[in-house]
């Protein structure tokens, strides 16, 4: 009876009504339903002002450390060393005994050489009384012309003699020198190369000690060669600092100012030598010590800076994103100059008082919404103060710490540190 009441008409029709009515009535809910409009995501970014700023542009090479003054102290006399008078990196003046070879034989010679020079006056004096003697008895004829001349000729041979004596007696003398040896300049004593009791002879290569002179000291350095024009400018326009900095670049050594530069450049390198003198007031500097070497070359005044982290590259050259009215952001293509430090000075591009993105770029293209994290403020180069900045000289500020959720964080790009410049192709 069931399945004869499921085939009847009257029943089907009822529940398709009813489904139909259903139907409907979803239709109608999702209709009056309200309508949730989705926001377009947006990307959390640290953001920076385009600022004018003082910035120094620098150039920077691999130096070595080298001594102003260098001395191998040698023996210039044979004898036996008695007496070294020095101790094993001691500061020396110019003068110092350092080592005291056995003086007697050469003070017999110059006794010797003395005696001969006194005995060689003694015959010239008693060579001019006999010539007084001739003199007076030739008006006369008393005395032939011969005797006379002949005389007058050993007076002059005599006196060559005596010269001569002399001479040797200064040779002597220099020779007693000789075995007092002392500094030749102010500086610091190395490893002593000999001991007390030893022999030591004038045709010896090997020294007795190395003395070096580390105030003032030296740098050279290596620039590549297409750095010469604008190095030379420089030194032109007046004295170019050199700073002398650890290898990491994280601490400056000592600062002094730049030489010369070498009359040639190497051509199978294709750099140029560069010599800086540096007090090295702190010793911090030693001989053979590898350094890095920055010089200030000039100062732009008050140009278009933005951090580093803000310059982006792609295809067609360096770029940036910069943040619009809506808080989207738009690609601006850039001319930029030097890279100091986390300084990048922009030639071409950008106004003053424009804000860049600053993180997060891999996440952005043009038209993409976003949101700043805290923002970073821009300061002054090193040793510089914009207009209204920090004055120079005053306490640097404290680089604020970005969110955390909106990527990596932008240090303050207000202090430059000792890095050299990069030059970014436009």
């Amino acid at each position: 009876m069931n399945a004869r009441l499921l085939r009847e008409p009257r029943f089907i029709l009822g529940a398709a009504g009813v489904l139909v009515l259903l139907l409907a009535w979803h239709w109608i809910a999702a209709a009056l339903r309200p309508k949730v409009v989705e926001k377009p995501p947006t990307v959390a970014v640290d953001l920076a002002p385009v600022r004018r700023a003082d910035v120094p542009v620098y150039l920077e090479g691999l130096g070595t450390v080298q001594a102003f003054y260098t001395v191998t102290v040698t023996a210039r006399v044979d004898g036996q060393i008695n007496k070294v008078a020095f101790k094993e990196g001691q500061d020396v003046k110019r003068g110092d005994l350092l080592v005291q070879i056995d003086p007697r034989p050469y003070q017999a010679a110059l006794g010797v050489a003395v005696a001969t020079r006194d005995k060689d006056k003694a015959q010239l004096a008693n060579a001019h009384l006999d010539m007084d003697r001739y003199a007076a008895l030739a008006p006369e004829d008393l005395a032939s012309k011969q005797t006379v001349d002949t005389q007058r000729a050993l007076i002059a041979q005599l006196a060559a003699q005596v010269k001569a004596d002399e001479a040797a007696i200064d040779n002597a003398r220099t020779q007693l020198d000789y075995a007092t040896i002392t500094s030749p300049i102010d500086g610091r004593t190395g490893i002593r190369l000999v001991d007390p009791g030893n022999i030591v002879h004038a045709t010896a290569t090997t020294g007795m000690v190395v003395v070096t002179q580390l105030e003032p000291i030296a740098v050279i350095a290596s620039l590549p060669e297409e750095d010469f024009l604008e190095l030379q400018s420089a030194l032109q326009r007046g004295a170019v600092t050199a700073t002398a900095l650890s290898r990491d670049d994280k601490e400056a050594l000592d600062t002094g100012h730049v030489e010369l530069i070498d009359n040639q450049i190497d051509q199978t390198t294709g750099t140029i030598r560069v010599k800086a003198i540096l007090p090295n007031t702190k010793r911090l500097l030693w001989p053979g010590e590898f350094v890095n070497l920055r010089l200030l070359t000039q100062t732009r005044q008050q140009v278009l800076t933005i951090p580093a982290s803000a310059l982006e590259r792609g295809p067609e050259g360096t770029f940036t994103y910069v943040v619009q009215p809506n808080s989207t952001v738009a690609m601006a293509p850039l001319t930029t100059l030097e890279q100091t430090g986390d300084i990048v000075v922009v030639a071409k591009g950008l106004t003053e008082g424009q804000q860049v993105v600053a993180s997060n770029q891999y996440r952005l293209q043009p038209g993409t919404l976003i949101r700043a994290n805290t923002p970073v403020t821009a300061g002054t180069s090193a040793g510089a103060s914009p207009s209204t900045g920090t004055p120079a000289g005053g306490p640097p500020p404290t680089p604020p710490s970005s969110a955390s959720s909106g990527g990596a964080r932008v240090p303050a790009y207000a202090h430059l540190p000792p890095a050299a410049s990069a030059r970014t192709p436009p």
